[in-house]
């Protein structure tokens, strides 16, 4: 998803234009929402059941650290820019933003491996698809705009190709410790759905509300929403 947005900078002759930015970014954001509530920590609390009024801590504890966890990556890791001198920053922040989305795939895989109960295969299919599809905006955000400061075509779409593999190598570290961590799998449920929340609330709505006034990034949020609920119910 994240190479075939990147790829719009090969017939894209300008940068993206802001209302289709913040509309982008918006989408984005509504379909994260959507896949940490269904997705993740629904099956979380569901998986708690034997905790019995006390089901909810898995979910709780879990979020809270995925909160806590993505806060002390922004602290520590270095602002982001664009710039040819720090490019290396660029893609480091993309990539660290992209780390939750491959974990929250990984996680929810590693549970239907684990024989979790609540988790079924279209459930996991339907996160999947979307990430898949809030990630095709994601790639043209990242690689239109670096066009427009001077980069080449190939290197714009290089970096945007290369902040989507932080998803892959997230999602496979995860399904490959599936053993390890099958006890765990509520938390890991509510971790990626925190550090996901995390990403949007710090990130993605910041940026959709940036600049003039516009309804633009709230209709995209509510399209986004609206479509990953349905995959999830539909699908799940």
């Amino acid at each position: 998803g994240t190479t075939l947005g990147a790829f719009c900078v090969f017939f894209l002759k300008n940068e993206l234009s802001k209302g289709m930015q913040k509309a982008l970014t918006g989408f984005a954001a509504g379909v994260m929402v959507a896949a940490s509530i269904w997705s993740l920590l629904l099956p979380a609390l569901e998986q708690g059941a034997s905790l019995g009024m006390w089901k909810f801590l898995p979910a709780v504890i879990g979020f809270w650290i995925g909160i806590l966890f993505l806060m002390a990556i922004d602290y520590f890791a270095p602002p982001e820019c664009i710039d040819e001198k720090c490019k290396n920053k660029l893609l480091l922040a993309v990539t660290l933003h992209n780390i939750p989305e491959g974990m929250a795939v990984g996680v929810i895989y590693a549970g239907l491996l684990s024989g979790a109960e609540h988790i079924t295969v279209m459930g996991a299919f339907s996160l999947a698809l979307g990430i898949v599809i809030q990630n095709f905006p994601e790639g043209a955000i990242i690689s239109m705009p670096l066009k427009a400061e001077g980069f080449s075509k190939t290197k714009s779409f290089l970096y945007g190709v290369l902040s989507g593999l932080a998803e892959i190598i997230g999602a496979l570290v995860t399904i490959f410790l599936t053993q390890i961590i099958s006890p765990i799998i509520p938390y890991l449920l509510a971790f990626a759905a925190g550090a996901m929340i995390y990403v949007i609330v710090e990130e993605l709505i910041p940026e959709s509300q940036d600049g003039e006034h516009s309804n633009l990034a709230t209709i995209g949020v509510a399209v986004g929403f609206v479509l990953m609920m349905v995959l999830d119910v539909a699908l799940g």
